[in-house]
């Protein structure tokens, strides 16, 4: 199960306003792509690298597109 934290919504709409400055169908691509990708790593949670930030195995890092999304795995959960 993916569970989106209200922080994580509150980021993707000011990176959405930001993209969608220069254009809505862009912004809207960005946004699909990218939760396609993270609800896929139900599928796989260790794909994606360890974190940088913390010294923690069960918090990974996706890189989307020069973004830095952390994310943590807790009994087949997977916060973001």
């Amino acid at each position: 199960m993916v569970i989106f934290k209200s922080q994580f919504k509150d980021e993707l709409k000011r990176i959405y306003g930001y993209i969608k400055q220069d254009s809505k169908d862009r912004a809207n691509n960005f946004i699909s792509e990218l939760i396609k990708k993270l609800e896929n790593i139900e599928n796989n949670p260790f794909m994606y690298r360890k974190s940088l930030y913390f010294d923690d195995d069960s918090k990974r890092d996706f890189i989307f597109k020069g973004y830095t999304i952390p994310y943590e795995i807790v009994d087949e959960k997977f916060t973001f």
